[in-house]
């Protein structure tokens, strides 16, 4: 093999370290999606290529529900570019204390585990574009701050290789306090 390509590898392998949840165990606040996300919150984001380049930037607002066992996330996504999309998920927790989750372009069920102030989902994604349907893994990560805003990085690979990385900061919206 030669040289470039053996040193193109190392440095890729390199930029992939693995995050592990249980590092996360006794980090706070804790993470409870069925209270964080309920209620009015905003999220701003951006997905940036391998290179680091910024590719499209959002806004997206979110109106979370929870009715005991399912919370559902209505997202509605505001592109740089003007572009509109709806999206919701509809979330469940498992017996073992994990949480599947469902949405438009998600295929499959996504599959999910929290730690402390960490959570981290794993699913695909058909991705529409120009050219037609590009399917992405997702390796996403929740990180919450003691000041209630949640982070997320996602790692986004197509076989295995990475294409790029998805960063996004939620804040809880204030709730309008009723009319006297």
């Amino acid at each position: 093999m030669p040289r470039a390509l053996l040193l193109l590898l190392a440095v890729s392998l390199a930029g992939c370290s693995r995050l592990d949840l249980a590092d996360f165990n006794q980090a706070t606040p804790k993470l409870e999606l069925e209270q964080y996300f309920v209620g009015q919150l905003k999220a701003h984001g951006q997905f940036q290529d391998r290179f680091g380049q910024v590719k499209r930037r959002f806004v997206v607002d979110i109106d979370g529900h929870w009715d005991g066992s399912t919370l559902t996330l209505n997202e509605a996504f505001v592109y740089d570019d003007g572009e509109h999309e709806q999206r919701v998920w509809t979330l469940l927790r498992t017996a073992d204390g994990g949480w599947t989750g469902r949405a438009g372009g998600v295929v499959g069920t996504a599959q999910g585990r929290g730690a402390g102030n960490a959570f981290n989902w794993q699913y695909d994604f058909d991705l529409a574009t120009d050219d037609g349907t590009v399917r992405l893994h997702f390796n996403d990560w929740l990180f919450l701050q003691e000041d209630g805003v949640l982070l997320n990085r996602a790692y986004v690979s197509k076989f295995g290789i990475n294409v790029g990385e998805v960063l996004i900061s939620f804040a809880r919206q204030p709730t309008a306090s009723a009319p006297p």
